[in-house]
């Protein structure tokens, strides 16, 4: 029968924990921020986001509160490769909208792996006249 010293059960917990802690780092490893550009104009923003090899079915983009979350699963490719540069099968990116766009009014459209996000400005109140009525 072996004993353990308080010791050497907790260096044996930490390292454990330390174990755990590169598996998961692993998992958060395989998802790539997806390379974006951004342009603003009179009328709101356009974001370009490159996601190769993400089809439309694996492609999820959320709005949640202000924030803007993009999510795409690289689609699997047949066969085994004999070399990998990246070892990554998801993209992962999230951005704060400013509260002077309209998150409800995006549009997204993608085409051979770039996704076109056009997300508009709210609409400033503009000034209007009242008409008073006789009583």
């Amino acid at each position: 029968m072996t004993t353990v010293t308080p010791q050497e059960a907790g260096a044996q917990e930490v390292a454990a924990k330390e174990v755990t802690a590169r598996s998961a780092g692993r998992a958060a490893a395989r998802s790539l921020l997806p390379r974006v550009d951004v342009t603003e104009d009179d009328q709101g923003l356009t974001l370009l986001a490159d996601l190769p090899g993400v089809p439309r079915d694996k492609l999820d983009i959320q709005i949640d509160g202000a924030t803007l979350k993009i999510e795409g699963e690289v689609a699997a490719f047949g066969g085994t490769p004999t070399h990998t540069e990246v070892a990554a099968d998801r993209y992962q990116r999230a951005f704060t909208l400013s509260p002077e766009l309209d998150g409800a009014g995006i549009v997204a459209e993608l085409t051979n792996g770039l996704l076109k996000l056009r997300i508009p400005k709210r609409e400033k109140p503009q000034p209007r006249r009242i008409d008073v009525a006789l009583g």
